[in-house]
């Protein structure tokens, strides 16, 4: 209760702060929307998907579930994130064999699952242009993050709401909000990914382990019960990834890190003979080092149905006006 009582004085003496900050939110965009500050469309259809919220909140899962509907619709998309935890540069590709220190661990995992051509670069208008240089058939350009990113003009808005819902409603530093909450009136979609809003539904699912020196090695969750496991996640909310370890049955002793956490494997040590389980975004920058005892669990999202039919009928929309010009 003390604990409570603390946060929620601190956010109310960092009110003041929140309220500057919204009001430069607020400007920000309307100088966007006025034209004041440029920005530009790259010429293919952009789809971007964002949060509110700091932090993850379930993106990349769906991110990729959208690749996937997209290739199966008949287009050829690529994705474009700005390597958060990267090593910053010009625009580049993420490919399966790249560094989590030089392009973030996101990009890997995305070039991993989707298929894709992943590139990366905080300037997203330059690395949309660097992209289609190398990928003329690209047609569709998928944004992981960006919904802030206002230099990139957009054809739709998809933002991610997950069980943290909105915080206590405060912007940062007040609270978690990088824009007001009214913002998800104004975007085309949204997903919630077992938040208290209204939106289409989305689950996070995957039951099935593999072991992180060789991939060929798989095991169902429930091998790992009553077993001395532990469970590491560096992701926007690591409370997530240890809820799914419990719903399959799998009680680990949890290890909370900063999202995008730069690991030792020394962090990782839990005695000998310990199992270590892990999400593919910790995987993905504790390679170099794999043991045997790290298992790692990928998961994937489940939609709404009826967010492919929209996500269909909002594609064909662009088919159609791109004949009709």
């Amino acid at each position: 209760m003390r604990h409570w009582y603390r946060r929620g004085l601190l956010a109310w003496l960092l009110w003041p702060l929140s309220v500057v900050f919204r009001f430069l939110v607020a400007l920000r965009r309307l100088l966007y929307w006025l034209r004041v500050l440029p920005s530009a469309h790259p010429g293919v259809p952009v789809i971007v998907v964002g949060n509110l919220v700091a932090g993850g909140s379930g993106k990349t899962p769906l991110v990729i579930w959208i690749a996937e509907h997209l290739k199966k619709k008949g287009w050829t998309p690529a994705i474009v994130s700005r390597g958060y935890g990267g090593a910053g540069g010009p625009p580049r590709a993420a490919t399966i064999a790249s560094e989590a220190a030089d392009v973030g661990d996101e990009p890997i995992v995305l070039a991993r699952r989707s298929g894709c051509p992943v590139w990366i670069g905080a300037d997203r208008i330059a690395v949309i242009a660097a992209l289609r240089e190398a990928h003329r058939d690209v047609d569709v350009v998928l944004l992981d993050d960006g919904l802030q990113h206002y230099r990139l003009r957009r054809d739709l808005e998809i933002a991610v709401v997950d069980a943290r819902g909105l915080g206590n409603g405060f912007l940062l530093p007040a609270g978690p909000l990088r824009e007001p909450a009214s913002r998800l009136r104004s975007v085309d979609a949204v997903v919630s990914h077992g938040a208290p809003v209204k939106g289409y539904a989305m689950r996070l699912v995957g039951s099935e382990l593999h072991r992180m020196t060789n991939a060929a090695e798989r095991r169902p969750a429930s091998a790992f019960a009553g077993q001395n496991v532990h469970a590491v996640a560096g992701i926007g909310d690591p409370n997530r990834f240890f809820l799914h370890l419990g719903r399959l049955g799998v009680k680990a002793l949890p290890h909370p890190f900063p999202d995008h956490h730069r690991y030792d494997p020394r962090e990782l040590d839990f005695g000998e003979g310990a199992l270590v389980l892990m999400t593919e975004k910790d995987a993905v920058k504790l390679r170099h080092a794999a043991r045997d005892n790290w298992w790692v669990l990928p998961v994937s999202a489940e939609l709404d149905p009826a967010f492919g039919n929209w996500l269909t009928e909002r594609l064909d929309e662009f088919r159609r006006r791109s004949k009709a010009a």
